[in-house]
C-alpha cells in the first residue's frame, strides 16, 4: 500500500497568510497545527523567479523561492514542509525547519534505502518535535498529530470539504 505527502505544517496562525493563495486549502491536524498540502496548482501559485537554495534541491516539489515565503512566514512561529514517499513498507521521508526567518533544521532526509529508524527519529517526526508536539502515548510525533489519516496528499482534502 502506498503513503505520499507532500505539505507544509504550522499554526494557524502561521499558515494565516497561506489564505492569500488560491489553491491554499489548510486541514486541522492534532496538537493545535494544520496542514497545507502542496498542490500541483498551489506549487505553481507559490513558485518565484529565484534560483532554488541548493540545500532545499532533494525537495522533490518544493517550489523555487517558496524557502523565502515560507522564511515570512515563520516569523510568526516556526512552520515545517514535509514530504513522505513509502510503498510496501520503504519509501523515503525529508522534513526542514523554519523559525524566525532562519532554516534551522534541515532539510533532514531518509532515503528510501536507509535502514528503518526507531521510534521518533523520522525527518517528520523530527520537525514535529520543533513545532512543539510530543509524542505522548503514540508511536511517534507523526502518529500524534495524525498524519496517517490519508494514504495521499490529495486524500486531505476529503476532511476539508
Amino acid at each position: 500500500m502506498a503513503y505520499v505527502l507532500h505539505g507544509v505544517i504550522g499554526t494557524a496562525e502561521v499558515l494565516q497568510p497561506c489564505r492569500a493563495f488560491a489553491h491554499a486549502v489548510v486541514i486541522p491536524l492534532g496538537h493545535g497545527l494544520y496542514l497545507l498540502p502542496m498542490t500541483g496548482d498551489l506549487i505553481e501559485e507559490v513558485r518565484r523567479g529565484d534560483p532554488v537554495d541548493p540545500r532545499l534541491m532533494p525537495c522533490e516539489r518544493f517550489p523555487p523561492g517558496f524557502d523565502r515565503t515560507l522564511a515570512d512566514w515563520s516569523q510568526a512561529g516556526p512552520v515545517a514542509y514535509v514530504e513522505a514517499e513509502y510503498f510496501g513498507g520503504t519509501g523515503s521521508q525529508l522534513a526542514a525547519v523554519w523559525q524566525a526567518g532562519q532554516l534551522v533544521l534541515g532539510p533532514i532526509i531518509k532515503a528510501e534505502d536507509a535502514p528503518p529508524s526507531a521510534a521518533g527519529k523520522s525527518p517528520i517526526s523530527q520537525a514535529l518535535r520543533c513545532l512543539g508536539v510530543s509524542a505522548g502515548g503514540h508511536f511517534d510525533e507523526f502518529d500524534a498529530v495524525g498524519l496517517g489519516r490519508h494514504r495521499d496528499t490529495d486524500g486531505w482534502f476529503d476532511e476539508e470539504s
